[in-house]
């Protein structure tokens, strides 16, 4: 069975950092692009950042650029995001996301396991 399960959400004021983490199970973690989303109250699920299974390509939303760093460790089967100069738009539920090979993408449909997500509070 296939789990992904995140860690590392809470409350930080604006300006602070915050790392996540998704640790996978039940699957052969090389053979899997991950990916980041949120989804914050009344919007719709949205794309952060991604990283293919091999080969070191990382992909981020335009408002992550500089600010979000995605990396991923294969002998862990863990992928971090780790996330600074948080402002408050940054608030959401964040979601760890597998893909069977392929590029990471930005469509949420792209990926086939979900995590159940970690909450991120940025206050003002």
């Amino acid at each position: 069975q296939v789990q992904l399960i995140e860690s590392g959400g809470g409350l930080v004021q604006a300006g602070g950092s915050l790392r996540l983490s998704c640790a996978a199970s039940g699957v052969f973690f090389g053979h899997y692009t991950m990916g980041w989303f949120r989804q914050a109250p009344g919007k719709e699920r949205e794309f952060v950042a991604g990283t293919r299974y091999v080969g070191g390509i990382t992909k981020y939303a335009d408002s992550m650029k500089g600010r979000f760093t995605i990396s991923r460790d294969n002998a862990k089967n863990t992928v971090d995001l780790q996330m600074n100069s948080l402002m408050p738009e940054d608030t959401a539920v964040y979601y760890c996301a597998a893909r069977y090979l392929g590029e990471p993408v930005a469509m949420s449909d792209g990926y086939r396991y979900w995590g159940q997500g970690t909450q991120v509070t940025v206050s003002s």
